[in-house]
């Protein structure tokens, strides 16, 4: 099971292609709002999500938790004490987090990006601490993937395919979707 959450201000794109991406591999990926189950995106896109934040259980079924950015949604996020909570969890439990945008700046504060290589929305760079900052559109290190924006939403749901099920499965979901970098 994987927790996408969704705070008010969230970027629905880099929330919407991760999820859809991951369900068509077949893994179930609950959307969760922070603080109610209808979230209005960063352009006043209301969402409707599968549960609200005080109802999800932090247990053996998580894979992974993805983080979008927008503002001011990774504000939001940040704020959030379950959002918090939940990410400790994935650390302590060998956990895939995902985050987009300006969201890895939520990991960067927390000093869980000191030593790996990430990326960011432009700007906010300096809010991954200790990061190796790379100018790619997403990567992973360790148990941590990172994508620089609405631009690499594809880029960070294919990514994440390839981190927790397999090179081939992101090979052929790009195949699937007729992905071209060209």
């Amino acid at each position: 099971m994987i927790y996408a959450f969704l705070a008010q201000g969230f970027e629905e794109t880099e929330a919407i292609a991760p999820i859809d991406l991951l369900r068509r591999c077949g893994k179930e990926v609950i959307t969760v709002g922070i603080g109610d189950n209808i979230i209005k995106s960063s352009h006043g896109v209301p969402m409707v999500t599968d549960t609200e934040d005080k109802l999800i259980e932090l247990n053996s079924d998580l894979e992974m938790i993805i983080l979008p950015g927008g503002m001011p949604g990774t504000v939001n996020l940040e704020a959030s004490e379950i959002v918090q909570k939940t990410i400790d969890y994935c650390i302590e439990n060998d956990i895939f987090i995902g985050a987009i945008c300006a969201a890895p700046s939520i990991l960067g504060h927390k000093g869980l990006l000191k030593g790996k290589k990430a990326v960011c929305y432009k700007g906010y760079e300096q809010e991954l601490e200790g990061a190796e900052v790379l100018d790619v559109p997403a990567v992973t290190d360790g148990k941590i993937v990172t994508a620089r924006g609405a631009g690499a939403a594809i880029d960070f749901g294919l990514e994440l395919i390839e981190a927790l099920i397999s090179k081939e499965r992101r090979v052929k979901m790009e195949e699937a979707i007729l992905w071209s970098k060209a």
